[in-house]
Parts: structure tokens; C-alpha cells; sequence
């Protein structure tokens, strides 16, 4: 039983520690966040990521090919044109995760609570 935890990845020494410090050592970077965010509603091409993140399209594919190596996303060619696309929803939550903690944690009402509450009144 003890060894089910193990390969489960529920205890301290599980094998599964170290890849989740390379998932983390990946999304340990801002145009990462800002494309992981973009890509929430579906898939987009480099150029519109690139706009969205205010980032040059070169370092964007940069970033994605990072990405696509850590399976963060993975992508959809048609004609020239290749799609981007979020590989599962764990990345997303994990960031969506962070953002709702940094958002509650840095003191005072974080800005969605003031549209709340704008709102019932």
C-alpha cells in the first residue's frame, strides 16, 4: 500500500516531485502566464498571441516551442497557419489558481469583487 503512494505521487519522496518542479520551473515566467491565459478561450495563431501578450511573434514561438515540449500546449496546422491550443485544462487551472491566490493574498478587495458588488447595488 505504501508503495501505491509512492508511484501516486501523494507522499514527499514520490518519483513524481521532480517533474512537478519542471511543470512549476515552466510557468515560472510572465509571457507564459500571459499565453496560458490567452489560450483559455481556444486556439489562436502566434501573431494574435503575440498581440495579446505584447510580445514580438519571434519570441512568442520561442516561448511555444517550450511549451510544446513540456506538453503545455500543442498545436493544429491549416494551410500555412499553425494554431496553438492549451494541451489539457491543468495548466489553465494552475494558473487561474495563482492569479485567485495572488489576487486575495496581496491585501484589499481584488478588482472582481468590486464589479460584484457594484452590481447588487
Amino acid at each position: 500500500m505504501d508503495a501505491d503512494n509512492k508511484i501516486c505521487g501523494r507522499e514527499p519522496d514520490s518519483q513524481f516531485v521532480e517533474l512537478a518542479v519542471e511543470v512549476f520551473a515552466m510557468l515560472a515566467d510572465a509571457t507564459r502566464i500571459r499565453i496560458i491565459l490567452a489560450l483559455r478561450e481556444g486556439e489562436l495563431p502566434v501573431n494574435r498571441l503575440a498581440e495579446l501578450v505584447h510580445k514580438s511573434p519571434a519570441a512568442v514561438s520561442q516561448h511555444l516551442a517550450k511549451m510544446r515540449l513540456g506538453r503545455l500546449v500543442t498545436t493544429r496546422q491549416e494551410g500555412t497557419r499553425v494554431f496553438y491550443r492549451l494541451e489539457n485544462e491543468h495548466a489553465r487551472q494552475l494558473v487561474s489558481d495563482a492569479i485567485f491566490q495572488a489576487e486575495h493574498s496581496l491585501g484589499g478587495t481584488p478588482r472582481h469583487h468590486h464589479t460584484e458588488s457594484a452590481e447588487k447595488h
